[in-house]
Order: C-alpha cells, then structure tokens, then sequence
C-alpha cells in the first residue's frame, strides 16, 4: 500500500490554538475530520492515520514547536518508510494573501522557521502548500501578527480556503503533483 505522511505545521498548545501560524495545523484537522479519524499523541506530534482509495495516509500536526519541525518530519517519514515524494507540508504564508494557496513541488522556504528547519534534514524536494494569511502588520509586529488569531471577517474568507487544502492535499495523493498544482494554483 502506497503511504503518504501529510504534515500541517504549527504549534502545540491553547495559547496557539487556530492562530495564523497554526493554519498547517487546521487543514490537518479539516482533513482528518473529512476522513473519519481521530489524532493520538505520538513520539512528536499528533498522529491521524486514514487511507484513501487504497492509500495509507498519515496526518501528522508536529509538538516540536514550529522551529524543530524537521524533527517530527524526518522521524516520520524514516518510521513509516515513506519517500519524501510522498510528503506535503501544510504551512502559513504571510507572501500570499488570505484566501489564497499555493502548491509547489519543492523549493527555498521562503523565510519560514518550520521549513527552514525541514530543508535542514531533509533537504527541500518535498511539497509544501502554502496558505495565505497576509501580511498586514506594522514594521516589527510579525511575531503578534503570526501569533494573533483570525477575526470572524477573517474566518468567512479563510474557512473556505480550508475545505478547498483539503480537496487539494487528497488530489496530491490520488492523482500526483504536476496534476494537483496545474488544478489548484488556477483558483
């Protein structure tokens, strides 16, 4: 059975809970949920397993915090033994707009800390998508900003966006990357 390790980045605990930074973290739930199937905490981080039309799937929300992700990542993909063309990392993006997502095969990490620290021990030949959350802020408030939570007016655009990852990171899966990326980066 083919496996997939499916990583929605963000941080553990309350004080995190759907932040922007932990957007990774609520597409993992979305789509865990879509698929029937609960979280267990595991050796760093929290572990879905489902499959999907004779795919294994394991949706992992690290508890490394967002700078050691590379650790719960690497782990994962050495436990299960799945090739890192089987890997996409849901992640935040302040360089897209909120409402926005992109899927890319492979790449730099853009300044974020979480696939910074992927790339450092893996190296950057995995797919990432990128969810948009803006970067409205002030000069020096990125910290606050990445940290804050989503207002209601926030969520109505983002909460559609959040069903749409889904759809995207099932179709990575099922049909493959050039396919997924040439549907999902049109929208």
């Amino acid at each position: 059975m083919d496996k997939y390790l499916i990583v929605g980045l963000g941080n553990p605990g309350a004080e995190y809970h759907e932040t922007r930074h932990n957007c990774g973290w609520m597409v993992a739930d979305k789509l865990a949920a879509d698929l029937g199937v609960s979280f267990e905490d595991k050796r760093y981080g929290f572990v879905a397993e489902a499959s999907l039309k004779g795919r294994k799937l394991y949706i992992l929300k690290p508890t490394t915090y967002m700078n050691l992700s590379g650790n719960a990542v690497r782990y994962w993909l050495e436990k299960e033994k799945i090739e890192t063309e089987r890997l996409l990392v849901v992640v935040d993006e302040l360089a897209l707009p909120l409402g926005k997502m992109r899927l890319k095969g492979s790449g730099s990490n853009g300044g974020h800390n979480g696939l910074g620290h992927i790339q450092q021990l893996i190296g950057q030949k995995y797919a990432r998508l990128r969810m948009g959350i803006s970067s409205d802020f002030q000069r020096g408030g990125q910290i606050d900003y990445v940290l804050g939570r989503f207002s209601p007016e926030e969520r109505e655009i983002l909460d559609p966006v959040i069903d749409n990852a889904v759809e995207c990171v099932k179709s990575f899966v099922l049909a493959g990357i050039d396919i997924t990326m040439n549907q999902f980066n049109k929208k």
